[in-house]
């Protein structure tokens, strides 16, 4: 069967278009992944949630939720418990738009570190996974401040601000290291977030919108 030249050009050309697409998407998540890791200055916090000897090199804002689930009490009652499950996604401002560059969420530490609590917690860690190269990184909190005590954390009623420590790491499947050399995650400023003060009952979840910052730090100063 012969091929229409002019019907040949057509797919040559489109092709063509999608190829240059595809370099132009690629240029621009490795611009923006580039951008996002550049050394930033480390926020001013109290000695109680600052990482010594390490450097932020990453900031995101969160927006999400924290989730809840009502609890029996040993007194008969119930209570929504404390260990909130966290589902956020993180943005970057990339020349006046919001890029997305983190994904938030509860999960199995899948390559357990020194730090790691032993046995690995079943019910799952924070975890941060980056959405250009998917590595990932498992933290457990180490210091924590009340909302409304530290003009890092000035949102009073809203969750704590949190230091939290490196209990895993994970490069990506091409060998993506984004998030794979974190040591420390800052979350700070803020805002709702907390848990409910209505009555409940067991089994009951609920979802408490809340935003906030998050700052990644790998070691060196």
């Amino acid at each position: 069967m012969s091929i229409n030249p002019f019907q040949q050009a057509r797919k040559i050309a489109r092709v063509r278009r999608l190829f240059a697409a595809a370099l132009v998407l690629g240029c621009a998540l490795g611009t923006v992944t580039s951008a996002a890791a550049q050394k930033i200055a480390s926020p001013k916090t109290p000695d109680g949630i600052t990482p010594v000897g390490n450097t932020a090199f990453l900031e995101g804002h969160a927006f999400g939720t924290q989730g809840y689930t009502c609890l029996p009490t040993s007194d008969g009652g119930t209570a929504w418990n404390t260990n909130a499950r966290p589902e956020a996604t993180l943005f970057v401002d990339f020349f006046g738009k919001q890029v997305q560059i983190i994904t938030h969420f509860a999960s199995i530490d899948e390559n357990p570190n020194d730090f790691a609590p032993k046995p690995v917690s079943l019910g799952g860690n924070a975890t941060w996974q980056s959405s250009f190269d998917t590595s990932k990184v498992w933290a457990v909190k180490t210091g924590q401040i009340d909302a409304g005590t530290d003009a890092s954390c000035p949102n009073t009623g809203a969750i704590p601000c949190l230091l939290l420590q490196s209990v895993g790491n994970q490069e990506g499947p091409m060998g993506g290291k984004l998030l794979a050399n974190v040591t420390f995650v800052q979350r700070l400023n803020t805002k709702g977030g907390a848990a409910p003060t209505t009555a409940c009952s067991v089994g009951q979840t609920q979802l408490q919108p809340y935003t906030a910052d998050y700052y990644f730090f790998r070691a060196g100063e």
